[in-house]
């Protein structure tokens, strides 16, 4: 009993050194998400600057990040259906996270394009090989 009255102290006083206000949640976790975004952009511009004269790639890489932008906001429609007022305070934070969970997924996806692949690996498809 004594060891659950002192972990449950010790996680009270520690919780309070990293107190946030709900405004500071939500601006940190829409920093975090703007990050994501940025290197997402990253990438993607430096595919387009690596692969400009495959211009049937660099078409079908557009469509592709447009059908993945329009997937992207459908998926949080479906996640958060209603209007913003109808959910509870920490719905910036979540509605951010899952923006940045997405947003890191399709960087990832992208990046394969920006490493090198093995020469004569038949399943690369249109990544080059450096």
């Amino acid at each position: 009993m004594r060891k659950i009255v002192i972990t449950s102290f010790a996680l009270l006083i520690s919780g309070f050194g990293f107190a946030q206000t709900q405004m500071q949640m939500n601006d940190s976790t829409k920093k975090e998400f703007l990050k994501a975004d940025k290197e997402l952009n990253q990438a993607y511009q430096q595919i387009l600057k690596d692969y400009k004269t495959d211009t049937l790639f660099l078409k079908n890489l557009k469509a592709s990040q447009r059908i993945w932008i329009e997937f992207r906001d459908a998926e949080m429609k479906m996640k958060y259906p209603l209007k913003e007022s109808e959910y509870y305070s920490m719905q910036p934070v979540c509605w951010y996270s899952y923006m940045q969970d997405l947003t890191e997924t399709r960087t990832k996806t992208l990046q394969q394009w920006l490493k090198p692949m093995e020469e004569g690996d038949v399943c690369a498809g249109s990544i080059m090989a450096r």
